[in-house]
This record gives C-alpha cells, sequence and structure tokens, in this order.
C-alpha cells in the first residue's frame, strides 16, 4: 500500500504553496526510499508552479534538485543501502530499452522520460517532486553523493550543477580555452565555479559591475559589463566557449561577435521570445550557437565525483518552510535576481497544520 509523507503543494495556478500530506508509492523491488534532507529551487521550478510554461497539471509538487539519505530499498536493489547520501535529477524513469537510454541519454528517451514532477509515470500516476519529506524512486535514476559535499550544496547540483558541466565538458572547457559565462545566477554560479575547476579561463558576462567582486570569488579572472559598448567591442573574437545561463530575451548576434573562430555560444536559458540571428552570424568564423538539456544519469554522477574532487558545491540560502509564504516569496527573489546563488528547502521543516 502507498504510504504518506509531507510535501509543499500548490493546489492551481497562482495559488500559494500549503504544506500537505501526500502520497508515495511503496516500494517496488527496484526501488529506493529517500529522506529528502534539502530540495533546491530551480527556476525551471517557478515557470512550472505558475503555469507560464503551459500544461502544468495541478495540484503539484515541484522540485528537481534533491538531496538525502536512504531510508529503504527494495528486495532487488543492489547499488544502495539504508544511509547512503544519494540525490536526485530531473528525471525519475526511462524506458532502459531505446538508443538513447542504453548510451546514457537517459533524458532523450525515445518513450518519453518520466520528469520529477508534472509528468505521468508509466504506470499513468502523475509524479511528485523534491519539496518532501521522502520520495520513491527507481534505483536507476539514483545518483551517489560523495562524502566531501554538504546535503545542502550538493541539491543543487542536480539540476544547475549537470546543466552547466555537460556543456563545458561537451565543447573542451579546459586550460588554454578561455571561456564567458553570461549570467552570474542559480545556474551561472556553477558554470564559473565548473569551468574554473575545469582549467579554464573564465570571464563573467552581466548587465552592470555589481557582481564583478563575487564573480572573482567564484573563479573568473574578469568581468565584463554587457552595458558597457567599450567594453564588449574590446571582448569581440575573445573566446572559445560561451556559456548563456539566462533566460532573458538577449541579442545572439552580441555575443556570437564575442567567439573566435569555431567557437560555441551554449544556452542553456529558456527565454521566452525565439532568438534571431543571420546568417552570416554563424558562418562569418565558422560559429556555432547551440543548446543543452541537463545531462544522463552516468554524466551526473561523474559531475558529483568531479565536485567532490575539486570541493566545489552551490552557494546557498537555506529557507525554512514551516511558513510556508516563505516559499512564495523565495520565488519572487529568484525572479528578481536577489538570491546568492541557489535557494535550498530545508525539507524537515515541511508541517501540515
Amino acid at each position: 500500500m502507498p504510504h504518506t509523507t509531507e510535501a509543499l503543494v500548490v493546489p492551481s495556478a497562482g495559488a500559494p504553496f500549503r504544506a500537505e500530506q501526500i502520497e508515495r508509492r511503496d516500494l517496488r523491488d527496484d526501488d529506493v526510499l529517500i529522506d529528502i534532507a534539502f530540495a533546491g529551487i530551480c527556476h525551471s521550478d517557478i515557470h512550472t508552479v505558475r503555469d507560464e510554461w503551459g500544461a502544468a497539471h495541478y495540484p503539484i509538487v515541484t522540485g528537481h534538485e534533491i538531496a538525502g539519505t536512504v531510508a529503504a530499498v527494495g528486495d532487488s536493489v543492489t547499488r544502495y543501502a539504508v544511509g547512503d547520501r544519494v540525490g536526485v535529477g530531473c528525471l525519475v524513469d526511462s524506458c532502459t530499452e531505446c538508443e538513447q537510454c542504453k548510451n546514457g541519454f537517459e533524458q532523450f528517451c525515445e518513450k518519453g522520460a518520466v520528469g520529477t514532477y508534472n509528468s505521468r509515470n508509466y504506470d499513468g500516476e502523475w509524479a511528485a517532486g523534491g519539496y518532501s519529506r521522502q520520495i520513491v524512486v527507481t534505483e536507476r535514476m539514483v545518483v551517489r553523493i560523495p562524502e566531501g559535499i554538504d546535503l545542502d550544496e550538493a541539491a543543487p547540483l542536480m539540476c544547475a550543477g549537470i546543466t552547466t558541466y555537460s556543456p563545458l565538458k561537451r565543447w573542451g572547457a579546459g586550460p588554454g580555452r578561455k571561456v564567458a559565462v553570461v549570467g552570474v545566477g542559480g545556474l551561472g554560479h556553477m558554470a564559473v565555479k565548473l569551468a574554473h575547476a575545469m582549467g579554464a579561463e573564465v570571464t563573467t558576462l552581466s548587465r552592470s559591475m555589481d557582481k564583478a567582486d563575487d564573480a572573482r570569488a567564484l573563479g573568473a579572472s574578469e568581468h565584463l559589463a554587457t552595458g558597457d559598448a567599450e567594453a564588449m567591442k574590446a571582448a569581440r573574437g575573445r573566446f572559445d566557449l560561451i556559456i548563456n545561463t539566462v533566460s532573458a530575451n538577449l541579442d545572439m548576434e552580441a555575443y556570437l561577435r564575442l567567439l573566435s573562430p569555431f567557437g560555441a555560444l551554449v544556452n542553456v536559458g529558456l527565454p521566452d521570445e525565439p532568438y534571431s540571428v543571420r546568417p552570416f552570424a554563424v558562418i562569418g568564423g565558422n560559429k556555432v550557437l547551440t543548446g543543452s538539456q541537463i545531462g544522463g544519469i552516468a554524466e551526473t554522477q561523474e559531475m558529483l565525483d568531479f565536485c567532490a574532487e575539486h570541493g566545489i558545491g552551490a552557494t546557498v540560502e537555506t529557507l525554512d518552510a514551516s511558513d510556508t509564504t516563505t516559499i512564495d516569496t523565495a520565488y519572487d527573489t529568484v525572479v528578481a535576481g536577489g538570491v546568492r546563488y541557489r535557494y535550498v528547502i530545508d525539507t524537515s521543516t515541511i508541517r501540515p497544520d
């Protein structure tokens, strides 16, 4: 029989959070029951809760940056034991049989990967995310959090970490490479930390100089204000790789001009308007304008191991959810760019009335 656990629920579009009991399925043979310690707040959670991307299914429990410990395992589980430190990211299931799954790209499962929330499990039930005290996930979609990363700092790695690690790795961030990161926020601050640890020379790009000191503390060697026309002109042709982490409707051609020949501009943010780019902006210099979406389970584990090796965790502010209005306020703060740099919810504070 299913069991209940406490969660932060949004009952309908525009409604505030409230703490309720929700059901989690009973353990199947390959399932892991996780006591969640912390759940990060991703901007995708906000878009979904506020129905800004459409087709949100209510009531909804968001959260796909999950860190905690194993509380129980199914009879056939071999990878994890009670007490292990584990995480769950954006996915909770995939078919395992298609070419993409076999190649470690579960996010592109041809049957359709099951998202951690606002997605139907293969049995037809709606998945509920990590703003909760517990979650049940098949062991294939669980990753191990190495010692050396605190659980609160590990939670955002499940999305913000892998979302930036994957394109940095794919496009060759490393010694002798010049990497620019657009935006110093939840995603951007992780991109800076990771690119620096990979050995790249990192520059941050933001609208103003307000975060210049923070950017340097994170590992950037330089910070440029995109509103400074002369600074942007002087930076033309400088970078081998640009990671754009913001969801604003930017002038892509202005950033493409900053690339050296054969450079790549990778978008991980999701603006609400299409980009407008003339063909010559990419043909001149054989430049690449592309995107990147999270990573598979193996690559997520690789990212966590890399972070542990280099002493990397997210920079977080912890939220007490005993007053649910705190979460509503935090959402507004994230949208306004006021958090430095990721909110995480202490899920032990979720207490229904």
